[in-house]
C-alpha cells in the first residue's frame, strides 16, 4: 500500500533468521540458480506473518535473483496478492503500483488500537449495541470518492526520511501529511457483531488500517482491522498467484506462474 520498498515492514523488522523453516535445501537452491536470468512479474500469494521484504529475501535465497522488487507493500498482517518484479520488469514497478487495488477485510468494532490493527495495543473500548447493517452500509457509502486519508503512525511512510513507525516507537507523535486517495467501492459483505466483513476497491496509497479506524469513528464505537487480504492489483488477480511456500518447495513452478515482461505491458 505504499511505494516500492526494499526495506522490511515496520511490524516485521527483525533480522533474517537463517534457521527458520522456509530456508530450503541447497538442492533447491542449486536447481533454482539455473533459472535466475528472467524478466517478468511473479504474482505471489503472501502468507500471514511475513513482510513484503521477507518475501523478497526468501526468493533471493532460493533463486539467487539479483534484480528483484515488489509493486505495492502488504503489511505482515495481510495476505494475498503481492506482485514481485524481476529483471527488466522492475522498471515497470511504478506503473504496476498505480493499478487499482481490491481488498477484503474484517473490522472489529468497539475496540481501537495504536496501530489500527490487531497487533497494536488497545487504546479504547466502546459498546457496539444498536449498530445495524443499515447503519454500516450508510457509513461505508460515505467513504466512496476522492479524499485525503491520514496514514497510521505505525507505518513506513516517512517524515524527513524517517519512517513514522520509528518515531512512534520512540514515543513521539508524528503528524504525517495525508495521502490523496480514491475509494471506488466499499461494500459490506456480512456483519456478525462486532465483526464486519467488507470489500474495498481503492487507489494506490490507501491504508485499509486507516479506513478501518475511520469507519469505527464514524460509527461512534471505534474499530480496528483484524484481517486483510488483497485479491486484485490492476489486471492481476490472486487467482493467478502461487503460494509462497509452494514455490519455495517446488522452484520449477516459477516458469508456470511468471508473466513475461513483454506480455503484461504494465497492466
Amino acid at each position: 500500500m505504499s511505494d516500492l520498498e526494499l526495506a522490511s515492514s515496520p511490524l516485521s523488522s527483525s533480522p533474517l533468521n537463517t534457521k527458520t523453516p522456509w530456508i530450503h535445501s541447497s538442492v533447491h537452491a542449486k536447481h533454482a540458480r539455473m533459472i535466475t536470468n528472467i524478466d517478468g512479474v511473479l504474482p505471489i500469494d503472501k502468507p500471514y506473518g511475513c513482510s513484503s521484504y521477507d518475501v523478497i529475501r526468501r526468493l533471493k535465497y532460493t533463486f539467487g535473483f539479483r534484480k528483484i522488487g515488489h509493486a505495492g507493500t502488504l503489511d505482515p498482517l495481510a495476505t494475498g496478492l503481492l506482485l514481485i518484479v524481476l529483471g527488466k520488469a522492475t522498471k515497470a514497478s511504478q506503473a504496476l503500483m498505480c493499478g487499482t487495488k481490491t481488498y477484503e477485510g474484517v473490522i472489529q468494532l468497539g475496540v481501537e488500537t495504536t496501530t489500527y490493527d490487531r497487533e497494536g495495543e488497545v487504546t479504547q473500548t466502546r459498546p457496539t449495541e444498536g449498530i445495524t447493517e443499515e447503519n454500516i452500509r450508510t457509513v461505508l457509502q460515505g467513504f466512496i470518492g476522492d479524499q485525503y486519508q491520514k496514514p497510521p503512525i505505525f507505518s513506513a511512510k516517512k517524515i524527513n526520511g524517517i519512517p513514522l513507525y520509528k518515531l512512534a516507537r520512540k514515543g513521539q507523535e508524528p503528524h504525517p501529511s495525508p495521502n490523496f486517495i480514491t475509494i471506488f467501492q466499499c461494500d459490506l459483505l456480512s456483519y456478525d457483531a462486532p465483526n464486519l466483513h467488507l470489500r474495498v476497491c481503492c487507489s494506490k496509497g490507501t491504508y485499509i488500517r486507516s479506513l478501518a479506524h475511520d469507519i469505527g469513528s464514524k460509527l461512534n464505537c471505534g474499530g480496528h482491522l483484524t484481517s486483510l487480504r488483497r485479491t486484485r492489483s490492476g489486471n492481476f488477480s490472486v487467482d493467478q498467484a502461487i503460494q509462497l511456500d509452494t514455490l519455495l518447495q517446488e522452484p520449477a513452478l516459477l516458469r508456470q506462474y511468471l508473466v513475461p515482461a513483454e506480455d503484461f505491458n504494465g497492466q
